[in-house]
């Protein structure tokens, strides 16, 4: 039987890659944002990649592949080449694309050590499209679960761990640094397992001192302490035959961690103040950021929850996830706000696919709610600022090319005449078509952006337009100005100006 998620697929191969890690690019970042994710791989290590806007061919699990295509992309190939010693050499089309690794800018080759490769590697294409260079020892496979997103080796793993453990009974441990998505994964080991019908029952170890964590998870008799008027039911009670999540295992007292392992073991367990024992069919997944193999954790019990282990990897292990996050937070938001979103800036995006993220995918998603907040109200301030607090200083980009200013410095110090035209259209593009977005992006003034405006033969003030034209931009792009403007060429604000004294916009 074929089954199309549960099979490996790519433009390699129909079969599971059983070789040493390839190299592969994914898109991270794409105006185009059915693009993002999409990823080239190639196993001949002995030969160079050439990326350019028509190859490589890049694609989704089981879809036809396709060059980058966008026309801030030279045509002249940026060459990838291995090199001695693991290392790998960047060198730029002779062109004028502009060519960023890790944030900042590079004018000539550039030797990439293998910690940076193993760390992932972002490539940014003529200021509008990202790619992150890195090793995978999978081949890209459309393995969905709820919630877990990924198109890595190590999200594609995590997937394919839980839809294995998931139809069992084992106890599963789940360990990974906070806001690495533990809840997220038992949730869909629950929702993919037998019990899926049944409640998942949830608990915070962290919050519960001794008395309480006993009473909370096994329930007290009539009577066992002073003001008990009744019996309570526990958390093994309540979740017999169901799903019983324990997070933040790590942090159970220790008088408590002896009778967590007899109802693992058994199944067998007493209420507090009870004189017989009960018995609980609960299935039980824990989560921890903690190493449990110290001695204040209880070994034997540590035994009988890492039955089965999944390990959650944080976000800078696997840099090649955060456009696909970036997208999915854009798709939530706008659901959320019922409507159109504005363009997040490529030098954002930029800054948030070369950050550490030392809170994870958690982290990644606050950050980006603000960010459209404050997008939306007209202001969007530093990345630095949005990280904020003591994280703030980590914002800078990760393994800057030696020698090499960063992006927004070099920027500053170019003449106008360094920008070539696809570089004003894609920072225009890029920022909704928004004169004083696209001028932050290219690091300099407003006014300075509007004499780069002026110069270029393509873009047009909104006056010169034609009506019928004017007239035919609006039927299709309807109230979304910034639509329009892509369509016309034209920046926004004028744009929506123009438009409302023709009496063509509310």
């Amino acid at each position: 039987m074929f089954d199309s998620d549960h099979t490996f697929t790519s433009p390699l191969s129909g079969a599971p890659y059983a070789g040493p890690p390839v190299l592969a690019l994914t898109v991270l970042w794409h105006p185009d944002l059915a693009r993002i994710g999409e990823q080239y791989l190639q196993p001949e290590s002995d030969q160079a990649m050439e990326v350019s806007r028509f190859f490589p061919l890049f694609a989704h699990p089981g879809r036809d592949g396709l060059g980058l295509g966008h026309g801030s992309v030279s045509r002249q190939p940026l060459r990838l080449a291995r090199e001695s010693g693991g290392r790998l050499s960047v060198t730029p089309p002779d062109s004028r694309m502009t060519v960023e690794v890790n944030g900042s800018e590079i004018a000539h080759a550039l030797l990439l050590e293998p910690a940076q490769l193993d760390r992932g590697v972002v490539l940014g294409l003529g200021r509008s499209i990202l790619l992150c260079i890195h090793w995978t020892d999978r081949l890209p496979r459309d393995n969905p679960v709820a919630g877990l997103l990924g198109v890595g080796a190590a999200a594609i793993q995590v997937r394919e761990l839980i839809r294995t453990v998931a139809p069992t009974e084992l106890p599963v441990l789940l360990l990974g640094e906070t806001g690495t998505g533990k809840e997220v994964a038992a949730r869909a080991i629950h929702a993919l397992g037998q019990r899926a019908h049944q409640p998942l029952v949830a608990v915070n170890m962290a919050v519960m001192n001794e008395g309480l964590a006993a009473a909370e998870l096994f329930g007290t008799a009539r009577g066992a302490y002073t003001g008990a008027q009744s019996a309570r039911t526990g958390l093994f009670a309540e979740a017999d035959g169901a799903t019983l999540f324990l997070d933040e295992i790590g942090n159970t007292p220790v008088a408590v961690q002896p009778m967590l392992l007899r109802v693992l073991e058994s199944g067998q367990y007493r209420v507090v103040g009870g004189e017989t024992d009960r018995s609980s069919s609960a299935r039980v997944i824990a989560a921890t950021d903690q190493d449990l193999s110290g001695q204040d954790f209880n070994q034997a019990l540590l035994r009988r929850l890492e039955r089965f282990v999944i390990t959650l990897p944080p976000l800078r292990a696997r840099r090649e996830d955060i456009g696909v996050l970036i997208v999915h937070a854009l798709e939530q938001a706008r659901v959320a706000g019922g409507g159109h979103l504005p363009a997040l800036p490529f030098a954002f995006v930029s800054a948030c696919a070369n950050y550490d993220w030392p809170g994870n995918v958690r982290q990644l998603t606050h950050v980006l709610a603000r960010a459209l907040l404050l997008a939306q109200a007209g202001h969007l301030p530093l990345f630095e600022a949005l990280v904020g607090g003591r994280h703030a200083a980590a914002a800078a980009p990760v393994a800057a090319a030696p020698g090499a200013l960063p992006a927004a410095v070099s920027a500053r110090r170019r003449g106008l005449d360094a920008f070539s035209g696809e570089e004003v259209v894609a920072a225009l593009h890029n920022n909704g078509w928004q004169v004083q977005g696209a001028a932050a992006e290219l690091g300099i003034s407003r006014p300075s952006m509007y004499k780069l405006i002026e110069a270029h033969p393509a873009i047009r003030r909104p006056e010169t337009i034609g009506l019928e034209e004017l007239q035919r931009a609006v039927a299709q792009g309807g109230a979304d100005v910034e639509r329009c403007a892509a369509l016309l060429l034209t920046p926004a604000e004028a744009l929506r100006r123009h438009l409302r004294g023709l009496g063509l916009l509310g």
